[in-house]
């Protein structure tokens, strides 16, 4: 990529773990759909020096972008305008417009009169967020604060500066974007692809050995900077490449599928989540879940538009649960024990009966770090599947990690259950 930039994350609560950092992450997806190359996100406190310091390392490393996020509230702490124009030598002006509209702003959220004055604390917090660098072009604000963008001066590239709180920020992004100062940066960027594939059930180490024969294999390899996570149980392998290597991209596309077809489950970059909304095609889903506690359910519910499918879930965890509410039989659990594929059976069997949905998915596990019993050990997890017009399906999975981790990993292999169901 031809162009590189630089992401400055400010705040002492961010740096202290206070408050975790959305908007690195957020600036860096879009600055990379956009063809430009993000080599490094930092992170400092509130005080001039440091940002004076990261600024320094940034224009060192000739990035030809500066994005700062936060610090341009009307506190003392809120000291990010003033760093930057002092790092760029551009003294800093009264702009009356935008000291209006951050006024205007303040006047409806507190209720007065457009004619009415401001405290004297209010109007000081407006003349301070109404600074601008000289030469700069003002942001309109989404919340109080304007954000800034800065032009190039000497060795000192281009400077984005946007606010803190991650709904402002987005909301500022189309518009920063429009600036004159971003658009002569975006012209110079390269027009690059984003593809996405997706695999469940696939190792690391075999995607490395297969990878390893694309680059032997495959003349175009050397265009396609790939990335590879794994995540939830999930392998994601991201693709980035100038558009006249597209083709080079299928090629090694092909050779995945050829190698790992049965394990790959999204070739478009869609989710799991977006492929299991395709894939109920007007049936309904309820959840019975003990060790996983709810976590499936939240995940069908999180994506908007889930109401048109996902019915509700019962979380069984006592027993008392799981026999009064589902109808497992008691003596069932008291002969093979809660952990079992019966059981299992049962919970989704009764999470059908009870909500009347068209598909159930059951979960009764071991997800320690106590609780394991001989043949049972931390990890266990059994599951059932209960279908419309189907027989009743189970199976059990061990799963490696901490309560956390086997949780996590039992709720992406429950969806993955449903989804190979219907799919498949």
């Amino acid at each position: 990529m031809s162009v590189r930039a630089g992401i400055i994350v400010t705040g002492t609560e961010v740096l202290s773990g206070q408050i975790a950092d959305q908007n690195g992450p957020w600036v860096a997806a879009r600055l990379l759909e956009l063809g430009i190359d993000v080599a490094h996100v930092t992170i400092c406190g509130d005080r001039p020096a440091d940002m004076l310091s990261q600024l320094r390392f940034l224009t060192d490393e000739r990035v030809d972008l500066i994005v700062t996020t936060g610090g341009l509230g009307p506190t003392a702490d809120d000291l990010t305008v003033a760093i930057v124009a002092e790092y760029c030598g551009r003294p800093l002006h009264d702009d009356p417009a935008l000291a209006d509209a951050i006024a205007a702003i303040i006047r409806n959220w507190r209720g007065y009169l457009p004619s009415a004055e401001l405290p004297v604390a209010l109007a000081a917090a407006v003349a301070k967020q109404a600074k601008v660098p000289d030469g700069a072009t003002p942001i309109p604000p989404t919340g109080t604060a304007p954000g800034v963008a800065l032009p190039p001066r000497d060795e000192i590239p281009t400077i984005l500066i946007l606010p803190g709180p991650p709904h402002e920020l987005q909301k500022m992004w189309p518009t920063a974007l429009t600036t004159g100062e971003l658009s002569r940066v975006l012209a110079q960027s390269d027009d690059i692809i984003h593809e996405s594939l997706r695999a469940y059930g696939l190792s690391e180490p075999d995607l490395a050995e297969t990878l390893r024969r694309a680059e032997h294999e495959l003349p175009g390899y050397h265009r396609l900077e790939l990335t590879t996570c794994m995540r939830g149980g999930e392998l994601e392998i991201d693709a980035r490449l100038p558009r006249f290597a597209a083709s080079d991209y299928a090629a090694l596309k092909s050779l995945l599928l050829h190698e790992h077809s049965t394990k790959v489950f999204s070739t478009d970059g869609r989710t799991l989540d977006d492929l299991l909304a395709d894939s109920f095609a007007g049936r309904t889903i309820a959840t019975a879940e003990s060790c996983t506690g709810g976590m499936i359910a939240a995940r069908l519910t999180d994506r908007a538009g889930s109401s048109a499918y996902t019915l509700g879930g019962i979380v069984s965890y006592a027993n008392e649960v799981k026999i009064g509410v589902l109808g497992v039989d008691a003596a069932l659990i008291g002969d093979l024990g809660a952990v079992s594929e019966p059981v299992a059976a049962a919970m989704a069997d009764g999470a059908r009966r009870v909500t009347g949905a068209d598909i159930a998915v059951s979960t009764s596990g071991i997800a320690g770090p106590g609780g394991a019993v001989p043949g049972k050990p931390v990890g266990t997890v059994c599951f059932g599947l209960a279908i419309d017009g189907r027989q009743t399906t189970t199976c059990t999975r061990q799963f490696p990690g901490d309560r956390t981790l086997v949780r996590t990993l039992a709720t992406t292999f429950a969806l993955h259950l449903v989804l190979d169901a219907l799919t498949r």
